[in-house]
């Protein structure tokens, strides 16, 4: 009886001590940029047996929306939460999570004149965080995801780099200028100005539709898209026609539309399924 009760309550113990950790969120790291000329920073969160283990994890790049910073998702999004709830419940994989920082200076995702942001987040901060966190550096280890302008980057830098990323999850996303004629409009606003070569290239690379036609297919589906965008958010047209436009290309993607806005209440209901989703992959499913 004794070794029975003995045995129960080291069991016992075990299990609080695998469903007890918690994952780690540290969100003022940052690097020195040599091709922004600045410091940059991010926030990463690392899964709940991170300090205990010595395997290598994959990683999901997680992007914020307009206006916000790298602190968006851990803030606003309950970032940690979120992931620990869903790897606790066997939803999701343990995983690190980086969230960059593409705000401070100016804002986006992607090369514009001098802010060479793409090109950062490509040649210094992935081998950055991918160096110093262990971090499986293959394919199909490696997803990316974000909301709003975010959703955008996540639709473009897995377009433009579909052999980097195993799945991508843009969320409420802004496509980019849904016509050429938009862009434009939208430059005159700016005080730079662009000849009509420049702006074509532009629109022609920052542009999820146009990136559809000239992308091979065969590269676009190598990446697994899921796709969510509610009922009342202002930017339905664009993911709508992005799901139009892929389901006449036959490329297999997931689809959501949900009751709900352009709000945090509607990303932090979708996070969990972004999660168990790119899991997936990183599974090979």
């Amino acid at each position: 009886m004794k070794k029975f009760v003995l045995t129960s309550f080291l069991a016992l113990g075990i299990c609080f001590m695998v469903f007890g950790q918690t994952g780690k969120v540290y969100d003022n790291l940052s690097l020195t940029s040599k091709i922004l000329g600045m410091e940059r920073n991010y926030a990463v969160y690392l899964p709940p047996d991170y300090g205990t283990s010595e395997r290598s994890y994959p990683v999901l790049y997680l992007l914020h929306g307009a206006t916000d910073d790298h602190t968006g998702w851990v803030q606003f999004g309950e970032v940690l939460h979120i992931a620990d709830k869903a790897i606790q419940e066997g939803a999701a994989t343990p995983m690190v999570i980086i969230m960059p920082d593409a705000d401070t200076g100016r804002m986006g995702y992607f090369n514009q004149g001098d802010w060479k942001y793409e090109d950062f987040f490509f040649q210094e901060l992935m081998p950055h965080v991918e160096q110093k966190y262990r971090i499986k550096g293959e394919k199909r280890y490696r997803a990316v995801a974000g909301l709003s302008m975010g959703g955008g980057g996540s639709f473009m830098y897995a377009l433009h780099h579909p052999e980097l990323f195993s799945s991508a999850c843009p969320l409420s996303a802004y496509v980019g200028p849904l016509t050429i004629g938009d862009l434009r409009e939208r430059l005159k606003r700016t005080d730079t100005k662009f000849t009509e070569a420049e702006i074509e290239k532009y629109f022609k690379r920052h542009n999820a539709l146009e990136l559809l036609k000239t992308v091979p297919v065969a590269d676009v589906k190598s990446v697994r898209w899921y796709i969510d965008c509610g009922d009342d958010d202002f930017l339905y047209e664009g993911n709508s026609l992005v799901h139009i436009a892929m389901k006449k290309k036959e490329i297999p993607h997931e689809y959501r539309v949900r009751d709900g806005g352009h709000s945090w209440t509607y990303w932090r209901e979708s996070l969990p399924t972004v999660l168990r989703f790119v899991s997936d992959a990183f599974h090979q499913y």
